[in-house]
């Protein structure tokens, strides 16, 4: 591929003039469910975020609801104008462990034991250029999370070391998180038949007790069928495209790398539990993230695996924490 070529498109994409907010994209008759399953063990570490799982359902958008056109078909600050609307559930759980998991009482200076089990449920609305979605999160961070339970039965099964010092973990309390999220989606014309070049910046906020934050990021993707999605879906507080995708009718593709710097307010993995004592380490409030990876975009699914490497947490973290992500998504 000619390097002018790419630069040329960049600078396109960068440049190019959104469609207008009135140009609604087509109504699609399919919903999308996906899974995502991320682990620090694809990455070759065992520590810190080990592991978390998601399933989700993303309605489809052909002839959606009233109530739903009723929260979206209007400008705002979350949804843009004349967009197509979803609405979705999800249900999923993150673990977190200390860097040294032999540890029957694990040092206070590292990252505490914790799980956060939850629910949700979100709107969205897009348009050709711009997305954006509201999603409301409600769960459980502590023993009822079941983190020790799921860890230590994986390890068993796949005969690995136990992690011992989840007597130690955060205490049972309720969680809300509601998270706002707003991207927009810039592609340039083909360079090379019909890979294309695009850029997708987003912005997001988080408020609740478990996490609040604010955050931007930047994603740049080389492929074909960019229309089909805003990037691969992903598990906050990471960069996350969309859930659901609408392919172009033929099988496509793209790699993507992007970085995200967050601004932290609260984070309950590492401040602790908000009413009760527990384990805590001083948090770092600025962490930055880059992750790059692969989709493959077929008729009828969506594969797509990922790479994060993200900065330091709490001020006594001894190395940045690094994990993989696989996320395969149906359309039915």
């Amino acid at each position: 591929m000619n390097p002018r070529l790419v630069a040329a498109a960049c600078a396109a994409a960068v440049t190019a003039a959104p469609v207008h907010a009135s140009e609604r994209v087509p109504g699609d008759h399919y919903g999308t469910f996906s899974l995502t399953y991320e682990n620090d063990l694809l990455a070759g570490t065992d520590r810190y975020y080990t592991s978390g799982f998601q399933l989700s359902w993303r309605s489809p958008s052909y002839d959606p609801p009233s109530w739903l056109t009723f929260l979206t078909d209007r400008p705002s600050l979350i949804f843009p104008e004349g967009g197509t609307p979803r609405w979705g559930l999800a249900f999923g759980q993150n673990i977190f462990t200390p860097d040294d998991t032999t540890r029957r009482n694990p040092d206070p200076l590292d990252r505490p034991y914790a799980g956060w089990l939850y629910g949700a449920i979100s709107l969205a609305s897009y348009t050709a250029t711009e997305y954006g979605s509201i999603e409301l999160q409600l769960g459980m961070v502590g023993p009822s999370a079941l983190g020790e339970q799921v860890q230590n039965g994986v390890h068993d099964l796949l005969n690995i070391d136990r992690a011992y010092g989840w007597n130690y973990q955060l205490k049972d309390e309720p969680g809300v998180n509601v998270v706002l999220s707003r991207q927009w989606r810039f592609n340039s014309d083909p360079v090379w038949e019909d890979v294309a070049v695009g850029i997708v910046p987003s912005v997001t906020a988080s408020v609740g007790n478990v996490q609040t934050y604010a955050s931007a990021g930047l994603m740049v993707r080389i492929g074909d069928d960019l229309m089909a999605d805003f990037g691969p879906p992903r598990m906050r507080p990471s960069i996350s495209g969309s859930a659901f995708y609408q392919p172009g009718g033929k099988w496509g593709w793209y790699v993507f790398a992007g970085v995200e710097g967050r601004v932290i307010g609260r984070d309950i993995f590492l401040d602790g539990n908000t009413w009760r004592d527990s384990r805590h380490v001083d948090r770092e409030t600025f962490v930055g993230e880059a992750n790059a990876g692969v989709a493959v975009i077929m008729p009828f699914a969506r594969l797509t695996m990922t790479y994060t490497a993200r900065s330091r947490e709490f001020e006594t973290q001894l190395e940045s924490a690094q994990y993989g992500s696989i996320t395969l998504s149906f359309r039915f």
